[in-house]
């Protein structure tokens, strides 16, 4: 006589199976942490006399229309969230594309070139550490516009590793990959796509992925101080306004740039793999 397992035993045991996956394996650290947090937050949310909200408050106070309409527009300013993200979005797209052009052009020059690489080294090692927002009132002056001086500020803050991470892959590329050029006779044109470009590629992207957070961080300090819109502009109009939802409607836009940030980096560090390998 065969028996046979119950139904409700064969459910625990699928349960359990999946629960022990690889997929199960990676998510649950996250989310038990994630979550212990947002319960040791609403707990602590309940005993500040300044009412400053917890998980619970922010998402309720925050719902309609931030969460549910992101796309809401009553003209002028106010605007949902996607919409103030879109236009950040745009700035730090041109700022950054710029970026990545004038960066990886100037990084190739003063790699190849050993007089401009010392040259311009103090220079570099210099204006890299100046912070973004000692940018805007120069570039306020320079352009007269809130816009164009956000776009230099992303510009000029996310430069410099990309300059300075593809002069580095170049004086890093191994001399016998040069010897072999040399003795093969390689014409500039094939030196830079089969050994130059393949070789500083890693280097680029790391530049690249640096700068994308970087100029993340400096359109949202930019919009908070001189933009007529933007998820920077969003949280200085909330704070102002010190309505009984501000630091609600603060937090969340907080949480947003971080999810906005992460995905940026995550973009480009795939863009360079895919790179990496060939398009493969």
């Amino acid at each position: 006589m065969t028996s046979h397992p119950s139904p409700k035993r064969s459910r625990r045991h699928a349960t359990a199976s999946w629960l022990r996956s690889p997929l199960a394996n990676q998510i649950k650290p996250p989310l038990v942490c994630i979550g212990l947090t947002l319960v040791l937050w609403q707990f602590l949310a309940q005993f500040n006399s300044e009412g400053f909200p917890g998980p619970i408050d922010v998402i309720s106070e925050t719902w309609d229309p931030y969460i549910i309409h992101p796309f809401f527009d009553d003209g002028g300013t106010s605007k949902g969230l996607a919409l103030q993200l879109l236009i950040s979005l745009q700035r730090v797209a041109v700022g950054y594309s710029l970026a990545a052009v004038v960066g990886i052009a100037a990084g190739l020059a003063i790699g190849l070139n050993r007089f401009l690489r010392r040259g311009f080294d103090p220079l570099i090692q210099v204006l890299r550490t100046v912070p973004p927002l000692a940018w805007l009132p120069i570039s306020l002056l320079l352009f007269q516009q809130a816009d164009t001086a956000a776009i230099f500020v992303i510009f000029i803050t996310a430069i410099w590793p990309i300059v300075i991470n593809t002069a580095v892959g170049i004086t890093e590329i191994p001399q016998d990959y040069t010897n072999v050029a040399r003795v093969l006779k390689l014409r500039k044109r094939s030196y830079l796509r089969d050994i130059l470009m393949p070789a500083t590629a890693p280097y680029v992207f790391t530049g690249l992925r640096i700068a994308i957070g970087l100029a993340w961080l400096a359109i949202v300090a930019a919009e908070m101080l001189k933009a007529d819109g933007g998820i920077g502009f969003f949280i200085w109009d909330a704070y102002n306004a010190g309505g009984d939802t501000s630091t609600s409607q603060i937090i969340l836009a907080i949480v947003v740039i971080g999810l906005v940030g992460l995905a940026l980096d995550r973009l480009v560090g795939a863009v360079g793999k895919l790179v990496a390998n060939g398009g493969n």
